[in-house]
């Protein structure tokens, strides 16, 4: 039974992506994130462009691969609870439109981010680390990889 619970999703974290606005949403945030970081008087432009690119990726990498669970009580007996946010949206379907946006917005800050700070040796190494620390772990071929080993749900 399930007191208190007004939606009709047995993972209301599954489907949280694709809800109204949460896209332009997001924009925003990595938009005042870039300005905040530009009105710090002692940052260069190409030195922001780098924070913004490794702050996004950093809290894109904590928020939808390393946390696992959901903030919900479910009733799904608790399958959940293993899995990243990356593994539970859209009820782990690959190629839907959410994961298409949210693999994509990383490659588009980075490819920004090297333009702005062109191509310089320091900040191309430090911007393709970090594109790859969020690129690498949505692979359908990791879903289930922990760091000790492999763990079938």
């Amino acid at each position: 039974m399930n007191v208190g619970v007004a939606h009709s999703e047995v993972n209301p974290n599954t489907r949280v992506m694709n809800s109204r606005g949460i896209w332009l949403t997001y924009a925003l945030g990595v938009c005042i994130l870039h300005v905040v970081l530009l009105s710090i008087p002692f940052f260069s432009v190409p030195v922001v462009w780098t924070l913004t690119n490794v702050i996004h990726n950093l809290g894109m990498y904590v928020f939808m691969h390393a946390v696992k669970g959901t903030p919900f009580e479910t009733p799904d007996q608790g399958k959940a609870r293993l899995l990243t946010h990356w593994e539970q949206l859209d009820y782990g379907v690959q190629f839907t439109s959410s994961r298409k946006f949210f693999t994509i917005s990383p490659i588009i800050l980075y490819f920004l981010a090297s333009f702005y700070t062109k191509y310089d040796t320091t900040h191309f190494v430090i911007n393709t680390a970090s594109l790859l620390s969020v690129l690498i772990p949505k692979l359908p071929q990791l879903h289930g990889v922990r760091i000790f080993g492999i763990n079938k749900y």
